[in-house]
């Protein structure tokens, strides 16, 4: 019978590091818990729906995601300025990402843009941390 591997926080904070760091990239999915073997209403209350993209909205990818949502709006890409955007979500928590007005473009015009958020010092479960948003 193979042993399970099942990695502490820090393992996989540590991996994950080494392979952002390595141009690797890492796709989380989960079933919509907060993790820690909770359901959809741990640690944040009922579930509420995400909000749904509309036509020309651009969603971003985020690395280590504990219900964080990335969204750029059509109107926000057609106006080509920079933006500070909030990717909290459903997630108990801020986290800021800075996109220059060349990142829109790029990000428009379909182009891949890999950005850090803002590191998050409320700790609680998840600690001081910070993600990685991909936008393609």
């Amino acid at each position: 019978m193979k042993e399970r591997f099942d990695p502490s926080r820090r393992d996989f904070t540590l991996a994950s590091a080494l392979a952002v760091l390595s141009g690797v990239t890492i796709t989380i999915t989960g079933c919509g818990g907060g993790g820690y073997g909770g359901t959809n209403s741990e640690p944040y209350g009922p579930s509420t729906p995400a909000p749904t993209p509309m036509t020309g909205d651009k969603v971003g990818v985020i690395s280590a995601n504990h219900q964080h949502e990335a969204i750029i709006t059509a109107a926000k890409l057609t106006a080509a300025v920079g933006i500070s955007l909030d990717i909290r979500g459903q997630a108990d928590h801020s986290h800021n990402v800075e996109l220059s007005a060349a990142d829109i473009t790029a990000i428009a015009a379909s182009q891949q843009v890999t950005k850090p958020s803002s590191t998050s010092s409320t700790g609680g479960i998840y600690g001081d941390h910070l993600h990685s948003v991909t936008f393609n």
